[in-house]
């Protein structure tokens, strides 16, 4: 009997209802701010990517827009088609401007262009041959500004 007792008195060491409640919403808490501050830092990452998306767009065309012009004889643009030409000896590139986008043979960039100025020896040119261009792109690209030029070659003045 001496033993029965002994096992009657002898208590567990264990956490009780209440303290078990008390860890399961602190925990709650923990997990539900994780979760808010991950989704945060999600929006974040998102909107870097589409910023770094449309400047590596700018940039695109201004790289092609920049080895058009000068590795070509002559640019001409055409209002009634809103085509640019350039052409040289061997080859000839095309550019067609569009509200939210821009076609050069098999390449699209898309950015939202306001307005093109073209110019010929430093005076606005509204049709024919250019020799450097300024484009302002829309406010949903971040409102940047493309300005390519070249230096003429003989021929530009001649004919």
């Amino acid at each position: 009997m001496k033993s029965n007792r002994s096992f009657r008195n002898h208590r567990i060491k264990a956490f009780t209802l209440n303290e078990m409640m008390v860890v399961l919403v602190i925990t709650s808490i923990v997990i539900g701010i994780g979760f808010s501050v991950l989704r945060l830092v999600q929006k974040q990452m998102d909107s870097l990517g589409t910023v770094y998306g449309k400047n590596t767009e700018i940039n695109l065309l201004r790289q092609s827009l920049w080895i058009d012009f000068n590795t070509s004889d002559g640019a001409w643009y055409d209002t009634k088609t809103n085509e640019l030409v350039f052409a040289n000896g061997i080859k000839s590139s095309r550019y067609q401007w569009y509200d939210s986008y821009v076609v050069k043979e098999r390449d699209t960039f898309f950015l939202e262009v306001d307005t093109i100025e073209y110019y010929f020896n430093g005076l606005y040119q509204a049709s024919g041959e250019v020799d450097a261009m300024d484009i302002s792109c829309g406010k949903k690209t971040g409102g940047h500004r493309i300005v390519v030029y070249k230096k003429n070659a003989a021929t530009s003045y001649l004919n």
